[in-house]
């Protein structure tokens, strides 16, 4: 055994930093924390000033075994975590579990992962940061009990298996509350004018110059007042105005900006992103990715200069030193980088290594020169009329760090990239070409994206680099928010056109909304955010968030002991739980819409156990509910009355096929038909309400086709074995698990029973990798276990008859 034992997170950190040490060093992987509160219970004692009752998860015991062994034999112990809070808690948790001695261990942190920072980190060891850690108890803590307080009531007056979080419950509250601007957004038209003069250049070719009136007419009849105007109007060149522009680079990657930044360019969401640049750091490729700062080391900033001239040249060098403004800023380290700016590209996926250009491109961008425009605007008098028409132009004297790298916006597809002009002189007399005067409409608020909503919370001062794509992830995972596209509408607008001294007058039409991975609240994000700005008006306050985190920092800070902050806010927020509790309405969620015209009962839309539904009558009724699922399209807000009454018509009959009747109906996963008691899936393009007989049929053949298709052979006494076509290649099932089939390139056709035994002997079972999250998974796993061992068994049998 080695003298020294450095413990790391990761076991791809460990293999990096074993590359840097000696044989006298030995690495080894915590696979992130080692213990947590305790499943059972809120795992806090309360009466004991709030002390945290942490359990060694159970898939984690036996590593622990095995550090606690090598810690034992080691000299030192080098606890080599991340240096943000939560990575000094995973160095606390390991000190405190393997029992570790302070005068034989060491902490060490660095931002990245290179041979120098590696050695600097073991020649400046320190102790563990304990106001750090408290920070970090104090958050886990913080977010036990509210979760744990708030999700009993969730279960009793809104839906079993509910649950609340104190940041994921604010960002729901966003989504919510956009979806809701939207909803009530009522748009404006006003008209739009642009024109095409035409003029003869100095020699004597033609050229054309595009001109746009900035101020928009109310109406169609100023704007069609103007356009006569024009009939007769002259035009000529009033004035020319140039003026020299800088364009500054943006600062070096945060975490929030690389996040916003790979959505846009690479269209990664948020947590893909943090996966790769895991990744990248981990592979020693670029600095600590968890970061709010934009500062550069005097290090990274010589390299920089150098890389820069060796590329570009002096002149395009710019040193700067950026001030980080983000609210609540914390973990003063470095910006994201490259370790090595010399480093153009690196060797990885496609996906590392687009992203890792992109923060190549963006580091030393941020030291470049400024590039230096010329803008230009000519500005065209119309005789008979004070409004003046403007052309813009810009042209770039020096390209500087555009020559690498152009930030982009979220509304980049609504702006026009200007051009160059042609040359004007003052007082030219110009002919226009065509004037047209479009009705355009305001724009409704933009649905967030992730890379947006993270933009927003940190404006806000809502959660932490380390929390964003975790907080983004559990909000879909729980169906409070889910990320979809929406297909543009058809919209129609009058274009006025002057030419040739004719004006015409058109309506036209254009898509409009097309949305592309934006986050939409679900019904029961929506009734459980109202529910809780209802009741827990504080916690769901973007203000008391931001100020949590704050406390926070005052706590990493040793300004305030962190049991006091949560005493302080424990004190106020139980009794707001135990009133609620007990005084609330039993249900929440439910909106009444009228009452059904044949029965005469009340008809309604709530939240049902499987989701969305409408409801005719009351529990209290002798006569039970009848109930109806809404469609996937519909939400309880905005259903109407008669859309609501539609749905009872189904499930209805759609005639008869093979002497079965065939029925349609709407169901958890959506539309369907059953026939013979099988199901078949409604495509998107056909109405439940309208699908005839003749189309029924259709769908059902087209689906036993697919099916026969599918089935390539089957093995087998009983047929347990069936080889079949699937989505990636053939496959086989046995026992309700699928298998593959190897080695690549075999010919499903020719696969025996005693080969698929074989097979499903000799694959890894996938439960170990990870592990089973609920019933469902963990019932799969047992599955796949139990053919594993009847395989091996079936194939012991079979090599022993053979002998």
């Amino acid at each position: 055994m080695s003298k020294n034992l450095v413990i790391v997170e990761s076991p791809a950190k460990a293999k990096t930093i074993e590359k840097f040490l000696g044989t006298d060093y030995h690495v080894m992987s915590s696979f992130g924390h080692i213990r947590d509160l305790a499943d059972k219970g809120i795992g806090i004692d309360f009466e004991n000033n709030y002390e945290p009752q942490y359990v060694v998860s159970t898939d984690k015991k036996k590593l622990v075994s095995e550090l606690k062994k090598a810690s034992k034999d080691a000299e030192t112990v080098w606890l080599a975590s991340d240096e943000d809070r939560e990575g000094e808690a995973i160095a606390w948790h390991l000190y405190e579990e393997l029992k570790l001695k302070k005068d034989s261990t060491r902490r060490i942190v660095f931002h990245e992962i290179t041979k120098d920072a590696i050695l600097h980190a073991i020649e400046t060891p320190r102790d563990i940061d304990v106001n750090l850690v408290d920070a970090q108890q104090a958050r886990r803590v913080l977010d036990r009990i509210v979760g744990f307080e708030l999700s009993p009531i969730l279960w009793r007056k809104v839906r079993p298996s509910l649950s609340a979080g104190r940041v994921q419950s604010v960002a729901v509250r966003l989504i919510v509350e956009r979806e809701r601007e939207i909803s009530q957004f009522v748009p404006e038209a006003s008209y739009r004018v642009n024109a095409i003069f035409s003029s003869v250049d100095s020699k004597g070719k033609p050229v054309e110059l595009k001109a746009e009136l900035p101020q928009r007419f109310a109406t169609k009849v100023e704007a069609l007042a103007f356009l006569e105007t024009c009939i007769k109007a002259e035009f000529s060149v009033d004035d020319i105005v140039k003026k020299p522009a800088k364009k500054s680079p943006a600062p070096p990657f945060t975490t929030s900006t690389l996040q916003q930044e790979a959505a846009r360019k690479l269209g990664y969401s948020v947590a893909q992103t943090m996966q790769i640049a895991q990744r990248l750091y981990e592979a020693g490729k670029i600095t600590y990715m968890r970061t709010d700062s934009v500062n550069l080391s005097d290090l990274a900033l010589g390299t920089s200069k150098a890389e820069i001239i060796s590329m570009a040249g002096e002149k395009y060098v710019h040193i700067r030193k950026f001030n980080t403004k983000t609210k609540g800023a914390q973990e003063a380290h470095e910006a994201i980088r490259p370790t090595y700016m010399n480093a153009h590209t690196v060797e990885g996926t496609a996906q590392e290594k687009k992203l890792y250009e992109l923060i190549w491109k963006r580091t030393i961008a941020s030291q470049m020169s400024d590039a230096e425009l010329e803008k230009t605007s000519i500005f065209i008098s119309v005789s008979g009329s004070n409004l003046q028409f403007v052309a813009s132009g810009e042209v770039i004297v020096f390209d500087g760090f555009l020559k690498v790298y152009m930030e982009s916006t979220d509304d980049e597809q609504d702006t026009e990239n200007e051009s160059l002009l042609p040359s004007m002189k003052k007082g030219e007399k110009l002919s226009s070409v065509e004037i047209i005067a479009q009705e355009r409409f305001t724009q409704k608020p933009p649905r967030y994206g992730e890379a947006s909503l993270v933009r927003k919370m940190e404006e806000l001062g809502i959660g932490r680099p380390s929390t964003y794509a975790p907080t983004i992830s559990t909000i879909q995972n729980r169906s409070y928010v889910e990320k979809g596209d929406r297909a543009p509408e058809k919209r129609e607008y009058n274009l006025l056109k002057l030419k040739a001294g004719k004006i015409s007058d058109k309506i036209k039409e254009e898509n409009t909304g097309a949305e592309k991975s934006k986050l939409f609240p679900t019904d029961i994000g929506t009734v459980v955010n109202d529910f809780l700005i209802e009741y827990f008006p504080e916690i769901l306050n973007y203000n008391f968030t931001a100020d949590v985190e704050k406390e926070f920092d005052n706590i990493a800070d040793g300004k305030i002991k962190w049991t006091k902050s949560i005493d302080k806010f424990y004190k106020k927020f139980h009794p707001i739980v135990e009133d609620t509790m007990k005084n609330s309405e039993r249900k929440v969620g439910e909106r009444i819409l009228g009452v059904d015209p044949k029965s005469g009962r009340q008809l309604s839309v709530k939240i049902g156990k499987y989701g969305p539904l409408a409801q005719i009558g009351t529990v209290d009724e002798e006569e039970k509910p009848v109930f109806a699922s809404l469609r996937k399209e519909q939400s309880i807000e905005s259903i109407s009355f008669e859309e609501a009454l539609e749905l009872f018509k189904l499930p209805r009959q759609v005639g008869e096929f093979e002497g079965k009747v065939m029925t349609v109906a709407i169901g958890r996963f959506g539309p369907y038909i059953r026939h013979d008691s099988s199901f078949y899936s409604l495509p998107k393009t056909d109405d439940p309400m309208e699908v005839s007989t003749e189309r029924a049929i259709e769908i059902i053949e087209a689906k036993r086709e697919v099916e026969k298709n599918r089935i390539i052979k089957t093995l087998g006494e009983n047929n347990e074995i069936q080889v079949l076509n699937g989505r990636f290649g053939a496959y086989f099932t046995f026992d309700g698990v699928n298998y593959k089939i190897f080695p690549k390139g075999t010919d499903p056709a020719t696969l025996t029973f005693e080969r698929c035994q074989e097979l499903i002997a000799a694959q890894p079972e996938a439960a170990n990798k990870k592990k089973p999250f609920g019933r469902k998974a963990a019932a799969k796993s047992d599955k796949k276990e139990k053919a594993q061992t009847k395989a091996k068994t079936t194939k012991a049998k079979a090599t022993k008859a053979k002998k």
